[in-house]
């Protein structure tokens, strides 16, 4: 596979992924769509629950309690864990609170993990489809469904969200702010701009000669890293990585000094060298700060290219949402422009 450039302009090149990156600029309304779905229930869930009586601990279950994990862990008032086996820990009970995102209502493991829940007599806070697996399983007299008609995961999350928001359990996650944030993204990122205008093309072509690392300094940046790397992954075929800074570093160490002289046209001159994507949510923390520069001073001594993704959204969740979305624009326009070689 080779990548050519002249297809991220190209009207024909580009409808053949419309669907995708249709599917990418739809982000922000799913948000605001499901939000305005669900608000009926969260405010009703949100009057009956008991600010006063805080449960004990909140449990994130099922594969989707990572994106909680990232938003609650700093914030959440009282202990918090994200637990994505198919069933609970040996200590929850009936003190406890137990939330879970089910996007399509059908994994397994989640309807297992619920259904241990509702036995041992949890309080359950449940999004997923009316109907589904999940919701047929978390049925019980101390169960709450936050109904939902869509499969993304972050319009799920953020439905929640808003909830544990309401029950001040989690902090301020606007679904307005959210939706605003990527279709932010997706105008600056529509495949109607060209390359001059558009930092995600233009992060594409970077990314098209290279083996990404991907790093976010804050837990939601790095949380999104993940996201972006995964879809890189995608859209490629290719190595990408999302780490930490200790995880990075060696291997930005171990990266051979670029050769300014080298023949492009030589055999095995163009080996795909990293390149390191920063992706900024505008953490200001010393430790943050600290880990930038050791990357981006480790890039510099071996003539690594250094990308940044940044953003201006008000809130953590929506700077997570923009940044996530950045990436993934950009990993869909590296598809659109690889070709057979």
């Amino acid at each position: 596979m080779w990548f050519d450039e002249s297809r991220l302009d190209n009207e024909a090149a580009l409808g053949q992924w419309d669907l995708a990156l249709r599917d990418l600029a739809e982000s922000g309304a799913r948000v605001r769509r499901q939000a305005q779905e669900a608000a009926a229930a969260t405010t009703e869930a949100a009057a009956r629950f008991n600010l006063e009586n805080r449960p004990r601990a909140v449990i994130a279950a099922g594969p989707d309690s990572r994106l909680l994990r990232a938003v609650l862990e700093p914030w959440c008032p009282v202990p918090f864990v994200a637990w994505p086996a198919p069933m609970l820990p040996g200590w929850a009970g009936s003190l406890d609170l137990v939330v879970m995102l089910a996007p399509e209502g059908s994994d397994r493991g989640s309807a297992s993990a619920v259904a241990e829940a509702v036995r041992r007599g949890c309080q359950v806070v449940v999004a997923c489809p009316a109907g589904s697996m999940v919701f047929e399983h978390a049925a019980g007299r101390w169960t709450t469904h936050l109904p939902t008609t869509t499969k993304d995961q972050l319009a799920t999350a953020v439905v929640m969200l808003d909830f544990l928001d309401r029950i001040s359990l989690g902090p301020s996650a606007d679904p307005d702010q959210v939706a605003d944030a990527l279709d932010q993204v997706a105008i600056e990122s529509s495949p109607l701009l060209d390359l001059s205008a558009n930092p995600a093309k233009m992060l594409a072509i970077a990314l098209a000669d290279s083996n990404p690392l991907v790093w976010g300094g804050s837990v939601l940046a790095a949380r999104a890293a993940r996201r972006v790397a995964e879809s890189i992954r995608r859209a490629t075929g290719r190595s990408a990585i999302a780490g930490d800074a200790e995880h990075l570093l060696p291997i930005l160490e171990a990266t051979a000094p670029r050769d300014m002289f080298a023949d492009p046209f030589e055999s095995g001159a163009a080996e795909r060298r990293p390149m390191l994507l920063v992706l900024d949510d505008g953490a200001d923390e010393a430790l943050v700060r600290e880990q930038r520069g050791q990357l981006q001073a480790a890039a510099a001594v071996v003539g690594v290219r250094v990308e940044t993704v940044s953003t201006q959204a008000n809130h953590e969740v929506a700077r997570y949402a923009s940044l996530a979305l950045s990436g993934r624009y950009a990993a869909e326009y590296l598809r659109v422009g690889l070709v057979p070689d």
